[in-house]
């Protein structure tokens, strides 16, 4: 699959439910995306091969969900020179903390943006792509003030409703 902005890559099939919550940020905000399956200790010539083809896609920015050790996002990170947006998954026994410090505890000069643990992170992993990608891009960036501006229209919605409960 050619001309891919994110290629979004999750250590285990288990991870999709929630990393689709990124794709579908993704696709509301006009960013083409790609998500497959990767892991750092079980297939590591995957993960390598995948990172090496993404400058063939047009990938400019990598969205990593993994769980438990969750050292996908920095070996992502450590082979290539594309912004890596780390999802922690909570699920293990530690409910996500274990994900959480693999992903952001990496050394200086291999950054991973670590965004939080589970679907609220998947959903942060998408718009924070699409942000990096709208400094270059008018349509991202318009589609991301629509998506903003809906967001303070759901509070405003949430907060009448409240009122006249009261």
């Amino acid at each position: 699959m050619a001309d891919r902005q994110v290629q979004i890559l999750i250590g285990s099939d288990s991870d999709a439910p929630i990393m689709q919550k990124t794709v579908d940020v993704l696709k509301q905000l006009g960013v083409s995306c790609h998500m497959t399956v990767a892991s750092a200790h079980r297939s590591p010539d995957r993960v390598r091969q995948l990172i090496e083809s993404s400058q063939f896609q047009g990938v400019k920015v990598f969205i990593v969900g993994a769980g438990a050790a969750a050292h996908l996002a920095g070996v992502v990170a450590a082979h290539s020179i594309l912004p890596v947006i780390g999802v922690p998954i909570d699920s293990s026994p530690l409910k996500g903390w274990d994900a959480l410090l693999a992903t952001v505890q990496m050394p200086p000069g291999v950054p991973v943006a670590t965004v939080s643990v589970g679907n609220a992170g998947a959903i942060n992993a998408g718009v924070l792509a699409a942000q990096i990608l709208a400094i270059g891009d008018k349509q991202i960036a318009s589609a991301l003030k629509n998506y903003k501006i809906s967001l303070a229209t759901k509070v405003e919605h949430a907060a009448e409703k409240l009122e006249e409960r009261s």
